[in-house]
């Protein structure tokens, strides 16, 4: 069975960018042969993603697969690439957020760390309280869109 990052932390960030790692991400990210964790700037929202080796290793392998010297593999490789950092646990388990990161996701005094599955996101705690809202809404008004076995067809909750 795979393991996935669940659940969601909020921890304060002190003077000098540390944060603690929330125990159960660490001890999935050290499982995966490093004993540290990989974030970039997101994508898709003002936050931060973060994942272990086996996905960040996915990540580059789904980029490589991106034709050599192409426009998006070029983007892709500097946007996320470019962007990221290799962070190791400190012997308190923390780890130091680079300032490009906080600035980036408006993170000050505190984070929310929130388990994606494969990958998690850490927020500013005011934009994640806005961001799940929104995700509360569109998964009320699309549950019927999951598919797996067993589950009921007339439109109930399962």
């Amino acid at each position: 069975m795979l393991a996935l990052f669940t659940s969601t932390y909020t921890n304060k960030v002190d003077k000098k960018g540390r944060v603690s790692v929330p125990a159960p991400f660490r001890t999935l990210a050290a499982s995966q042969g490093f004993s540290g964790i990989f974030v970039y700037p997101s994508l898709d929202y003002p936050a931060i993603d973060g994942c272990g080796a086996q996905y960040f290793d996915r990540l580059a392998a789904a980029v490589d697969e991106l034709p050599p010297f192409s426009e998006e593999r070029e983007a892709f490789s500097t946007a996320i690439f470019g962007a990221s950092h290799q962070l190791a646990f400190d012997p308190e388990g923390r780890i130091s957020l680079p300032e490009p990161l906080l600035s980036h996701a408006g993170i000050s005094e505190a984070v929310v760390f929130v388990g994606l599955g494969q990958q998690f996101r850490i927020w500013e705690p005011a934009a994640f309280a806005a961001m799940n809202a929104k995700a509360a809404e569109i998964t009320r008004a699309n549950r019927a869109r999951l598919n797996w076995p067993g589950r009921p067809t007339s439109g109930g909750a399962a």
